[in-house]
């Protein structure tokens, strides 16, 4: 079986994009289960699947968070991997459903895993909010948070992979990507046609599929009233290609192939270059040195 990817809540479990998108296991309510279930939950998932990859947003609850975390130091494995992009939570499920495309292929463990902050990079996600008065994800200006309290004002915001925050106006647009994309829209509670009638052209999109926001979307943008989208790379050969590119390396701690400087499931760094020894001076006793005193004479 394939390395389980797994995600929070079910609204994060993405519809599949290809035939080949293995499901997603859902750990939907974990910090509500006696503690006992959820682990053995979990142990089910290992039992099944060898590894398991749990993405989960910074929106989410401290609860849930503190109990994957818990879970993972009682069943003491290190074939549990624990990642928490620098995502909102739209972009976060497209990730997860990118791993789930990869689980399908050869890969090993340790390099599925890792592939998800290789991905990370290529995912442009943002949305647009009615307010930005809550908003402390992306660095707002006091200019913007006055202008929040207008009526009918909107902004659009880009989260990753740079922040970048402007008023809708007329010829609004943010930077998207140099590479062809699809587009995900989530829609919340905002009434608007900007980010399919306006973004989704402007960054030339190849195609569009609309969905829910998240349930996590209103607590990471500090609104309800949003138009979440995220732009990513829907084809499985082109994410294959970009994964297997990259050289591989062996976790020096866990002995599981990885690619990048951290192992994603025994949280293994390098070892620390070693410096080399410095020459050794010649000293009057030394052999060397009495070679070349000999020869010299």
């Amino acid at each position: 079986m394939p390395t389980a990817i797994a995600v929070t809540g079910a609204d994060l479990a993405l519809p599949p994009q290809d035939e080949r998108t293995v499901p997603a296991a859902v750990l939907d309510g974990l910090d509500r289960r006696p503690l006992d279930q959820a682990v053995a939950d979990v142990q089910t998932l290992l039992d099944q699947h060898g590894h398991l990859v749990v993405l989960y947003s910074r929106a989410v609850p401290t609860a849930v968070e503190q109990r994957l975390h818990t879970v993972r130091s009682l069943l003491e494995s290190d074939r549990i991997a624990l990642f928490r992009p620098e995502l909102p939570p739209l972009g976060l499920a497209v990730l997860a459903r990118q791993l789930r495309q990869l689980a399908s292929c050869d890969l090993s463990p340790g390099v599925l895993a890792s592939a998800g902050r290789l991905l990370t990079h290529y995912i442009h996600a943002g949305a647009l909010l009615a307010s930005v008065a809550r908003l402390d994800r992306v660095p707002v200006g006091l200019t913007s948070h006055a202008r929040s309290w207008m009526p009918g004002s909107q902004f659009a915001v880009l989260a990753h992979p740079q922040p970048q925050l402007v008023k809708v106006g007329p010829d609004t647009l943010l930077d998207g990507p140099e590479f062809g994309t699809w587009m995900l829209v989530g829609r919340g509670r905002l009434q608007s046609d900007w980010v399919t009638g306006t973004l989704a052209p402007a960054w030339r999109t190849q195609g569009l599929r609309e969905t829910e926001a998240p349930a996590e979307s209103a607590a990471w943008w500090g609104t309800d009233k949003l138009i979440e989208f995220c732009a990513y790379l829907p084809d499985l050969s082109v994410l294959y290609q970009l994964v297997t590119s990259v050289r591989q390396t062996v976790c020096h701690w866990c002995g599981i192939d990885v690619i990048g400087d951290l192992c994603v499931f025994c949280s293994a760094t390098p070892p620390p270059a070693q410096e080399p020894r410095p020459a050794r001076a010649l000293t009057a006793g030394s052999p060397r040195t009495h070679r070349a005193l000999t020869k010299g004479g």
